[in-house]
């Protein structure tokens, strides 16, 4: 963290900005980042990657002041994550989505192609894709480690992408030491070719990771409805490739797959080739390999993340943290509204951030004590699409029904497992709207049960003390209720 008196990289960034006479779009154009993004690092809601910093500090002559700031500045602190945005790529779907992934020996090339329809109701001029590296799955301290000491750099991903014979423009909208999001644009120097609605097109890109990032492992996440996905791995032959292939699920043990990559040759390469029809929305699909190397007998297995593991990776604290033992702190509301809506913002970003990784058929909520935020606040979002989530400010429980039921609940504190929780059927809660309005809401059966949940976070408290006596948690592995809503008929 800087010191006393030191200036944050957040505020060099912006004190040179303003000295060399750009605006934030301006500075995003030359960067060929996107606007909003100077915006989150100045605010400090983005950190960037340390790539980021010593091309900023280039690009504004900042003499090494920029990039020091960056490296004095706590980067085990995490930014405040920005708030959930509507999806950016609704309306389209995906008629071929094809991963080719070659190693060489020292680089993995992956070139991704995929064809489009748009099927809404607006042109589409951009479509979203993440480059994400993990050397050490479900060891996050010793991958961001690696990464922090050598961090993924544009340069090294020569990140190229074409939309039939048209180059696509690309836009950088997150730049993290092992993780990245760009625009790509369906626009160039040259032109503009939008897709219209009922229109379709071919979009490939592609870059190269080195090995030592990249890890023995190729993970597909199925984000927009898929007609049919394939996977292509390529090795030299003479390391001896073995491959295999599993299903990720947080509701069950990681499946294999329902069917075998194939095998082939290609002149010094050995081909495995996977293909399913009509994949489910949020479905992931995990290829796996090991090889024989000249240094080493065999390549170093990959660490299948367990559920727990995953959440934290997402951000989440999990059991254990003094600060889920510990009662949150009330806001003074109105006084306090700024700090309010800022705890929330953040709430709703781990929220985004976690339901990629799971399908909440019950619904969900987290409390701020398990973003590393002691504050009174939670957010419920209850089960279905579209539903409004439910922002609660100091709340607590002001009636309880006697008639109560038991359902199997899961924490994202500690998801390996599933507990059998005994809760009110009917509740009211009290609590402060952000201009200090107080309120009392009602709440019934399931949803009764997550904001119960929440509340309990509030106080301290995880649902294992309201576990009957005698009766322990489930393995995940075990519940049979994932991404289906709770029975109260």
């Amino acid at each position: 963290m800087p010191g006393q008196g030191e200036p944050s990289f957040a505020a060099e960034l912006t004190h040179f900005r303003e000295v060399r006479g750009l605006s934030k779009a301006d500075l995003a154009r030359r960067m060929t980042i996107s606007p909003s993004y100077v915006s989150h690092l100045e605010s400090r809601r983005e950190r960037g990657s340390s790539d980021l910093a010593r091309r900023l500090d280039k690009e504004l002559d900042a003499g090494g002041k920029i990039w020091k700031a960056w490296q004095d500045d706590d980067g085990g602190t995490q930014p405040a994550p920005e708030a959930a945005e509507p999806p950016p790529s609704a309306g389209i779907l995906v008629l071929e989505d094809t991963a080719a992934l070659r190693y060489n020996g020292s680089v993995y090339h992956l070139t991704m192609h995929r064809r489009l329809r748009n099927t809404g109701t607006e042109p589409i001029t951009r479509y979203l894709v993440r480059i994400a590296v993990d050397r050490y799955p479900g060891e996050p301290e010793r991958s961001n480690a690696l990464y922090r000491a050598h961090p993924l750099t544009w340069e090294e991903l020569q990140l190229e992408a074409h939309c039939g014979d048209e180059q696509m423009g690309c836009v950088v909208k997150h730049d993290r030491d092992a993780f990245k999001e760009v625009w790509l644009e369906f626009a160039n120097a040259r032109s503009r070719f939008p897709l219209y609605p009922g229109q379709e097109a071919g979009i490939t890109y592609n870059y190269s990771v080195t090995a030592n990032k990249w890890g023995p492992w190729f993970q597909r996440a199925v984000r927009l409805p898929t007609r049919e996905l394939t996977v292509s791995l390529s090795f030299p032959t003479a390391l001896q490739p073995t491959v295999w292939g599993t299903e990720t699920s947080l509701s069950a043990n990681f499946a294999p797959l329902r069917t075998p990559p194939t095998q082939a040759v290609d002149a010094d390469h050995t081909v495995y080739t996977w293909t399913t029809l009509d994949p489910p929305l949020h479905a992931r699909y995990r290829m796996e390999w090991r090889l024989k190397t000249a240094h080493l007998q065999e390549s170093e297995p990959v660490n299948t993340p367990t559920p727990s593991a995953l959440m934290a990776a997402a951000g989440i604290v999990q059991e254990g943290d003094i600060l889920l033992q510990t009662i949150a702190r009330p806001f003074d509301l109105p006084a306090e509204a700024d700090e309010a809506r800022h705890v929330v913002r953040q709430l709703d970003a781990a929220i985004s951030r976690v339901k990629e990784l799971h399908d909440f058929g019950k619904g969900m909520g987290i409390a701020a004590p398990q973003i590393g935020i002691g504050r009174a606040a939670a957010v419920v979002v209850p089960p279905g699409d579209g539903s409004a989530p439910i922002v609660l400010l100091n709340p607590t429980v002001a009636e309880s029904s006697a008639e109560t039921d038991r359902q199997y609940e899961g924490c994202l504190s500690f998801f390996d497992v599933r507990g059998l929780v005994p809760r009110p059927l009917h509740i009211v809660i009290a609590h402060t709207d952000i201009d200090g309005t107080p309120r009392l809401t009602r709440f019934d059966h399931g949803l009764a049960r997550l904001v119960l949940h929440e509340v309990d976070h509030l106080d301290g408290m995880l649902y294992r003390s309201r576990m009957e006596p005698d009766t322990n948690p489930i393995p995940v592995e075990e519940y049979r209720g994932t991404g289906t809503n709770w029975n109260y008929s």
